[in-house]
């Protein structure tokens, strides 16, 4: 079984979900392989990942409204905000998510369904660069 490692940097521009299948299918490309999985990592404690539907935007603006919801910024109990307002709840927003998905690939393509998307979820106010392992196995 090999393996192929590839490291993506994403740019945000504050909260909201930003997808980046392509840049995972381009890997998958560069990488030969024709059936196996990647795991898709994030390497930081403020966004999360999220398989989500990629033809509505509003199923997205809907899951944002959610958790803000869920997870207020005002909360004036929270002690963590060395960062500002937003440092806690986009702790909290990664706890409740995820920061690693799997995608299964047969004949060098991902198996996502027709409307789902891979996306990196900033839940930070500010624009930062993410950075996203991408590791891929099989044959």
């Amino acid at each position: 079984m090999a393996v192929y490692t590839k490291m993506l940097s994403l740019r945000t521009s504050g909260q909201g979900t930003y997808e980046f299948t392509d840049e995972i299918t381009d890997a998958l490309r560069g990488s030969g392989l024709r059936e196996g999985t990647v795991t898709v990592f994030c390497c930081h404690t403020s966004c999360s990942l999220v398989i989500m539907e990629n033809a509505d935007p509003s199923a997205r603006h809907d899951l944002h409204y959610f958790l803000n919801k869920l997870v207020p910024t005002d909360d004036p109990h929270y002690t963590h905000t060395l960062e500002g307002p937003d440092d806690m709840t986009s702790h909290i927003k990664m706890a409740l998510t995820r920061t690693a998905e799997v995608v299964p690939f047969v004949d060098g393509r991902l198996c996502l369904g027709t409307w789902q998307g891979v996306y990196l979820w900033e839940h930070r106010d500010a624009s930062h660069s993410r950075r996203i392992v991408l590791s891929f196995q099989g044959e």
